[in-house]
């Protein structure tokens, strides 16, 4: 049986592995491309060979440790993109391990380095004022109105990813009573969020303004010149409203506006609402309960109205406690 050689195994991973075998959508697959591009460079360097010339004994885990380390130090990245980075040469030395015999003890030793822990960034989310102050800054006659109000809508109702709305077709709404959504999320996995009712008429107005007999297939979200809304074109008209809204004074505009603050808030606003912890992990689609449970620690008004409940007795001018009164119960404790 022929060997695999090296610019084959690297052909394969990218066209038949990633979105055959492990089913990944093209938003990863571009990611861990990046990933492997500048490992793979790096390497070439490290070797004074071109990229097309690596042959498997160049990737070695010396070359993985010194990879990471570049990155650290040298290129001073911060921990989360080394681990991102990690990730993606865990699950391509993997594959190496399985179509390439030889290179099955070096896949174990990458497969055993650790992810580092670090901090992870405070998670922005918006006050349910600060939403409606939002809202208020879409002007209520221009050409974008309307579709970008069924955008902020729907961000805002779901918890959708930007890509999950960005790659959103016609057949996946149900906007008849009652209202719904089917979303593509990570791991090619369907989940299905309820819609209000107006985000619906919103999305509804927002179609029927196309004119056109859609297909079932077509995309949900266009641009100005027809072609799908990309996730930056997404971003970009989000950070639109974002700059009118603290042109606005909003007094809490600290927070800078992208798609995934409206998924932060979505998930506090229904954790505030008294929503079971495990209907809002199938509302946002988290394949991690821990995913999850990082909302409970981030409400500050959660926190405060906990801490009311264990408020000294005293300071809530309690009345004397009637034990204090009772003479036979006080003679009894004396003679303990």
């Amino acid at each position: 049986m022929t060997q695999p050689n090296f610019p084959a195994s690297v052909h394969h991973y990218f066209l038949e592995y990633l979105p055959r075998h492990k089913g990944l959508q093209s938003s990863t697959i571009r990611s861990y491309r990046d990933s492997l591009r500048l490992f793979l460079i790096f390497v070439a360097d490290a070797n004074r060979i071109g990229a097309s010339g690596l042959e498997f004994k160049h990737l070695d885990y010396s070359a993985v440790q010194a990879f990471l380390h570049n990155m650290e130090v040298e290129r001073g990245n911060a921990i989360s993109t080394r681990n991102q980075r990690l990730t993606a040469l865990h699950v391509f030395f993997e594959y190496l391990g399985r179509t390439a015999p030889e290179m099955l003890p070096v896949s174990a030793k990458v497969a055993a380095i650790p992810m580092k822990r670090h901090q992870r960034p405070e998670m922005k989310f918006l006050a349910r004022d600060e939403v409606e102050a939002l809202f208020a800054c879409i002007p209520a006659q221009d050409r974008l109105s309307l579709r970008d109000r069924a955008l902020l809508m729907l961000l805002y109702n779901t918890g959708a990813r930007v890509s999950e709305v960005a790659q959103l077709k016609v057949n996946q709404l149900d906007l008849a009573s009652p209202a719904r959504v089917r979303l593509l999320g990570k791991g090619s996995k369907w989940r299905t969020c309820p819609l209000w009712a107006q985000t619906a008429k919103a999305l509804q107005a927002m179609l029927d303004e196309r004119g056109a007999v859609l297909s079932p297939d077509s995309l949900v979200f266009v641009g100005g010149t027809g072609g799908g809304m990309t996730r930056f074109g997404i971003y970009k008209r989000i950070r639109h409203y974002g700059k009118l809204w603290e042109a606005a004074g909003v007094p809490a505009s600290r927070t800078h506006l992208t798609p995934h603050v409206f998924r932060h808030t979505t998930a506090v606003h229904l954790l505030e609402a008294g929503v079971e912890v495990n209907v809002i992990r199938g509302w946002l689609g988290h394949v991690n309960l821990e995913t999850t449970n990082r909302y409970a620690e981030i409400t500050i008004r959660m926190k405060a109205d906990a801490l009311d409940l264990l408020e000294p007795v005293a300071t809530r001018g309690a009345s004397k406690s009637a034990w204090r009164d009772d003479a036979a119960m006080l003679a009894w404790l004396s003679s303990l």
